[in-house]
């Protein structure tokens, strides 16, 4: 009966959610909405399939947690290297046009990855050309969408909502995220148990998921295409704008915008590095270190529904101090559903859940959603007192904060061994340490997060010299894509004590950000 009445509550206060978004935020680019679910789509995909990658690469073809970490880098290395081609494309081609093709590419690499090859040669290969045409999709799709959404705040009527857009474009995009590490467990789960299929070939149904949400993404880009279709431009449209307002720049100015650009890609690099150990030693502790069950209270967190009702929550209670007459009434149904629905959730019969080691990864999405009306709220606060940071100071803020969140694993890992290989080749499951170690580790990573990943997408799209905006969003997601290369560092250095790979994340954050708090004169004067 619970089960039964459970979620249809949680898909009604859902809409309800997203009716409140819409109209709290009315001030917003109707094509901020659509743009940014087209991505939601997008994203699930990418991160139900990358929620169980490394797990399916040593359970299926054997790999090494060395060998798993380099192909896992490398990947991430193109998905975020591509979009220089793809920016480079768009600046002549249009937006528009590579996302669209970007779509179709990423969809025939899901569908590849999707089909169960075994673990042979011809598996590997397969595999990897799914990885390529992923990566080129996505390098087609992801910066180019993004720039359109910048073009939406080019017009003076929303100039000054560009970073709170950008944040709710984030937001929206990681509610993609929140759900995906449950639809990977859950796909694989009923595989297993309905369909009797092993361990290793129920991940391909995780991957399957992709091909289905990209589905969506292209639908809903297109039925909405009306409230964003004056950033769809021509390859001459593009020209001919373009040189325009690049007029208004001197060779000096336009010189100074790019080496500032570059200056804070290179910090970008170790943020990433740092930040997207999620899917690698991070996933490897929440094997090899972290309890396999929970009860009570504390188990409620691995329900996503339980998160989305805590998030309901946060964003009721914004509503009603925030807002008038509908908004205020839907803002406190929400809380009173949210409290409502986990109440009725609660375990009071102590049953115990277990804990997959992917289902820690909905924690930084669920983070983002539910923080973002806190990071909006506080900046626009700051922004009327004439306090608010500079978008360059916000991100040596976040490095510091990345720089805390490794200082808590290696506090939290003390006393404990370093992992073993035990005889069949696999990690040995060392510890029991409780799961709010690394639930912690995420919220802090995503209070940096918020300081510098949209922040510094909005900066890019604010900075970049316009005959070059794409281009410049295509170094944003260079400079991703190396640090995502320098993930595989710390995953070779699994093995070695727990304080060894923290700490060495830690110091790296903290030169990072003393590099960009020292050139923050300069960064500030074409911020």
């Amino acid at each position: 009966m619970l089960e039964t009445i459970s979620t249809p509550w949680i898909v009604v206060l859902f809409i309800l959610w997203f009716i409140f978004l819409y109209k709290s935020y009315a001030g917003q680019p109707k094509g901020l909405w659509a743009l940014a679910v087209a991505n939601t789509g997008e994203r699930f995909g990418y991160y139900t399939m990358l929620a169980v990658f490394v797990l399916f690469l040593q359970a299926n073809f054997g790999f090494s947690a060395a060998t798993a970490g380099t192909i896992y880098s490398s990947f991430l290395m193109l998905v975020y290297f591509l979009p220089l081609l793809g920016g480079i494309l768009a600046d002549k081609l249009g937006y528009s046009r590579m996302v669209t093709v970007g779509i179709f590419i990423m969809f025939l690499g899901y569908l590849l990855l999707a089909v169960p090859l075994g673990a042979n040669t011809i598996a590997i290969g397969a595999m990897a050309l799914a990885l390529l045409l992923i990566s080129l999709g996505t390098g087609f799709f992801k910066g180019n969408l993004q720039v359109m959404v910048g073009d939406l705040y080019n017009d003076k009527e929303f100039a000054d909502k560009r970073d709170s857009g950008f944040s709710l474009f984030y937001m929206a995009i990681n509610v993609g995220a929140l759900f995906a590490p449950t639809a990977a467990i859950k796909i694989m789960e009923w595989a297993q148990k309905s369909l009797g299929v092993s361990e290793a070939d129920s991940y391909h149904y995780a991957f399957a998921i992709a091909c289905a949400s990209l589905i969506f993404s292209i639908l809903v880009y297109y039925i909405f295409k009306s409230t964003f279709k004056h950033v769809i431009t021509t390859k001459g449209a593009d020209k001919k704008a373009s040189d325009k307002v690049v007029d208004t720049l001197s060779p000096a100015e336009t010189k100074e915008r790019i080496i500032c650009l570059c200056l804070v890609f290179a910090v970008v690099i170790f943020f990433w590095m740092a930040f997207h150990q999620n899917g690698l030693t991070l996933t490897y502790f929440a094997r090899d270190y972290t309890a396999t069950q929970s009860t009570g209270l504390e188990s409620m967190m691995f329900d996503v529904r339980n998160l989305l009702g805590a998030i309901f929550i946060v964003y009721g209670l914004f509503g009603v101090f925030q807002n008038k007459g509908i908004t205020r009434i839907i803002a406190a149904i929400m809380i009173i559903g949210g409290l409502g629905f986990l109440f009725m959730m609660y375990p009071s019969d102590g049953s115990v859940t277990p804990i997959s080691a992917p289902i820690f990864q909905q924690f930084n999405a669920c983070f983002v959603v539910g923080l973002t009306p806190v990071s909006i709220a506080l900046f626009s606060w700051l922004n009327k007192k004439g306090k608010e940071p500079t978008a360059p100071t916000k991100i040596g803020l976040g490095m510091l904060v990345a720089a805390a969140a490794y200082l808590m694993m290696t506090i939290g890992s003390a006393g404990l061994p370093a992992p073993e290989v035990g005889a069949d080749g696999q990690y040995l499951h060392m510890a029991d340490a409780t799961p709010n170690l690394l639930v912690s580790t995420y919220l802090v990573l995503t209070f940096a997060e918020l300081l510098l990943s949209p922040i510094g997408i909005s900066f890019v799209t604010k900075v970049a010299p316009p005959k070059y905006k794409g281009m410049m969003m295509g170094g944003w997601f260079v400079a991703t894509a190396i640090g995502n290369f320098l993930v595989a560092i710390p995953g070779w250095l699994w093995g070695n004590n727990l304080y060894v790979v923290w700490g060495t994340l830690m110091i790296i954050c903290l030169i990072a950000a003393a590099f960009i708090f020292s050139i923050l004169k300069r960064l500030n004067k074409v911020a």
